[in-house]
């Protein structure tokens, strides 16, 4: 039994849970609010913090883990790799300082500049790699209320659209990394497992590639087949079935790209096709 930790609350732990089920393996918890789940025969979810995950599994407490990149990063523990990129829970780590500042970089920073943040191994060794010395002062949160109060001259948290940084004065000078949540694990406490790890990254990476596909049936002309071919190239170009009609029109079926659907949509009907149904595909593999 390989034991993933979770985070217990927030985006990621839905989004963890969301991705796990579709994969096909639905949380069975024992009771309300329980810090354990089953997922399948051959995992045990464990729910603790997020931030705590890294750590859980450098300590091999869990084989594997999802939690953000940052917080990998942040931890920087040789143990802990990254088998898989999520996709969600996107944002960025980044230097901000108050809006009148003259700063534009964070290379324009004097050492000693006092530094606000929650990510204090982040924010040393990048100020380091440019030669600059600061004084960490550790936040739990609210970090952006720091350089109002005296408390810091800058920031370094986090951001998805920097909105939170404007409302509150602040003005984006760098960024340190950008972050999503990732599939980590221990190496040597996953030794003998390697089989459930490949099946589990496999089943989660095929929901993963689903969501950015869509499946299209089309009944289109025969004779237009090879302008079919170029708007519905597919993985190995379309599956085209014959249709009861005399050979007159043919089905086409082929997977395509969620952002183009609108768009070939549109070139297959200036080819005369009908019947078009377009639907969502729960898992894919390449």
């Amino acid at each position: 039994m390989l034991r993933i930790a979770i985070p217990n609350k927030g985006r990621l732990s839905e989004s963890a849970l969301e991705l796990f089920e579709t994969a096909g393996l639905r949380p069975e918890f024992r009771a309300d609010r329980a810090l354990m789940a089953q997922l399948g025969d051959r995992f045990q979810a464990i729910f603790v913090r997020a931030q705590d995950i890294p750590e859980f599994v450098a300590d091999g407490a869990a084989e594997l883990g999802i939690t953000g990149s940052d917080l990998v990063a942040e931890s920087n523990r040789e143990e802990v790799a990254e088998l898989l990129d999520l996709g969600f829970g996107k944002c960025r780590l980044v230097v901000a300082v108050k809006e009148d500042a003259s700063a534009s970089t964070p290379a324009d920073l004097p050492s000693g500049t006092r530094v606000a943040t929650s990510f204090p191994g982040l924010a040393r060794r990048h100020f380091e790699s440019l030669g600059i010395s600061i004084q960490v002062v550790p936040v739990s949160g609210a970090a952006e209320i720091a350089p109002h109060l005296g408390v810091a001259d800058v920031i370094v948290d986090l951001t998805s659209t920097g909105s939170t940084l404007r409302v509150n004065g602040l003005r984006e000078i760098g960024t340190i990394l950008t972050s999503s949540a990732r599939l980590i694990g221990n190496a040597g406490a996953m030794e003998g497992s390697a089989r459930d790890v490949a099946e589990l990254t496999t089943a989660l990476e095929s929901v993963l590639r689903a969501r950015k596909k869509r499946y299209l049936m089309a009944n289109v002309l025969r004779d237009t087949l090879d302008e079919v071919r170029q708007v519905l190239p597919g993985i190995s170009g379309p599956t085209i079935v014959d249709v009861l009609d005399q050979g007159r029109w043919v089905a086409a079926h082929a997977v395509v790209d969620a952002d183009q659907v609108y768009q070939t949509i549109a070139r297959l009907k200036e080819l005369g096709a009908e019947g078009i149904l377009v639907t969502r595909i729960e898992r894919l593999m390449p």
